[in-house]
């Protein structure tokens, strides 16, 4: 794999959280950013900040470059970075952020250097969202909830990513209810003609609005599956119908049409 070009940047951070997070990590990233949509209000809810090369190369080759000598230092990277280059680009909506449940030793520690970097950026703890993905086995349930009970006491919302294709699923929830749960782009794509998806994800739906978890659906492609989603009262989207990730960008929302 070819080692993506390290470039310098200065240290936004210098004394918080602890010592092996302050470790040279060996190569750089950055991020792009993509809006999560509220169609009801025709406004962006939030931007998910997406890890990317510096020369925007994929999250995927970035990631490959993560391993279990790094990965503490990668996670807490990330969360410092995309808060000060959120707050760097003027946004001014909610950010989620994706964490990676089995780098995070102890979350009293660890969010120290993330309440620091939004003190420092002045960017509100109310507004950011941390997000699990469920594609990645969680090797410690027990410790992941107790991170997602302690964001949560520390005014963080939360979320799970992928909902419904990866390790945890229902399981997950019925131990912690999330402020928020993405569909996967599995079962979003061609909802609209899939009897089978449509089932399960009513099934998810009926589910999180007893339990008062709000759902975003990502991955929405077409003006269908957009239509669907609204239709079944669902109006938190992310998708490229919407606007692609923009490299160190805050891309605006241009396709509304799908009434």
């Amino acid at each position: 794999m070819q080692m993506l070009e390290i470039r310098p940047r200065p240290v936004e951070i210098r004394d918080a959280g602890c010592a092996a997070c302050k470790e040279p990590l060996g190569f750089d990233f950055t991020f792009a950013f993509q809006p999560i949509v509220d169609v009801q209000t025709r406004s962006i809810y939030a931007y998910e900040s997406l890890v990317r090369g510096v020369n925007g190369e994929g999250a995927a080759e970035v990631l490959g470059l993560v391993n279990d000598g790094n990965r503490y230092r990668f996670d807490q990277g990330c969360r410092i970075r995309s808060i000060f280059l959120a707050q760097r680009l003027g946004m001014k909506t909610r950010i989620s952020i994706n964490f990676l449940p089995n780098a995070v030793y102890q979350p009293e520690l660890c969010i120290r250097t993330t309440i620091a970097a939004a003190v420092a950026a002045n960017f509100p703890l109310e507004q950011i969202i941390f997000e699990v993905t469920e594609s990645e086995q969680i090797l410690e349930p027990g410790k992941l909830l107790s991170i997602f009970n302690y964001y949560r006491k520390r005014g963080f919302a939360t979320a799970i990513d992928d909902f419904g294709a990866g390790y945890a699923g229902l399981g997950l929830l019925t131990d912690f209810q999330p402020d928020i749960i993405k569909i996967d782009i599995k079962l979003v794509r061609d909802i609209d003609s899939n009897p089978v998806k449509q089932a399960v994800v009513e099934g998810i739906l009926l589910t999180t609005r007893k339990l008062g978890v709000k759902v975003i659906a990502e991955g929405v492609e077409t003006r269908a599956e957009a239509k669907w989603f609204k239709a079944n009262g669902i109006h938190l989207m992310q998708g490229y119908y919407f606007a692609r990730p923009g490299f160190e960008s805050l891309p605006t929302v241009s396709n509304w049409d799908f009434d």
